[in-house]
């Protein structure tokens, strides 16, 4: 008997080991960030399926870094518009302070916590999927991991063949 059609679907279909890591790499990120994500994409160097899903996990952790530091320039700015604001108008009476602190801190406060709440929502959907074995591509940066990853979309497609019965 030939083992071809095995192979070919061995590179299609991830073994369950492949799948529980590919789910760690999901799950992790709320408690490790990309830490975790780290530590399993140089634990799991050999499996595809692996480096595919740790990839986009760890390119939106990095997208989440760049965001929560725009949040903290954002807010820091506005603390020290603030206090220079009143700095400059104390001239014997009580200032004001300007309304942007009453409008933009409440945005970006929640904006924050949507933000965890969509990564929060990703990690779960995609560790679902990776650990029934897909390889389902993150909205921005699933695309982007197949092309560093040299993944032709064609050789592994987004759902993958089904597992044997």
């Amino acid at each position: 008997m030939s083992t071809a059609p095995q192979t070919l679907f061995r590179l299609y279909y991830p073994r369950q080991d492949e799948r529980t890591m590919a789910v760690l790499a999901h799950a992790l990120q709320m408690i490790g960030g990309w830490i975790a994500v780290l530590i399993i994409l140089f634990l799991k160097r050999e499996s595809k399926f692996v480096m595919f899903h740790a990839l986009q996990v760890l390119l939106l952790q990095v997208a989440v870094l760049f965001a929560w530091i725009l949040f903290i320039v954002i807010w820091i700015s506005t603390i020290m518009a603030a206090v220079f604001h009143s700095i400059a108008a104390q001239g014997g009476h009580q200032p004001e302070p300007p309304i942007a602190i009453f409008i933009l801190m409440p945005f970006l406060w929640l904006g924050a916590m949507a933000m965890w709440v969509a990564v929060l929502v990703l990690a779960i959907m995609y560790a679902i999927k990776a650990g029934h074995g897909e390889w389902a591509d993150y909205p921005l940066f699933g695309p982007l991991a197949r092309r560093l990853l040299h993944l032709e979309s064609g050789a592994l497609p987004a759902g993958g063949p089904a597992p044997p019965a």
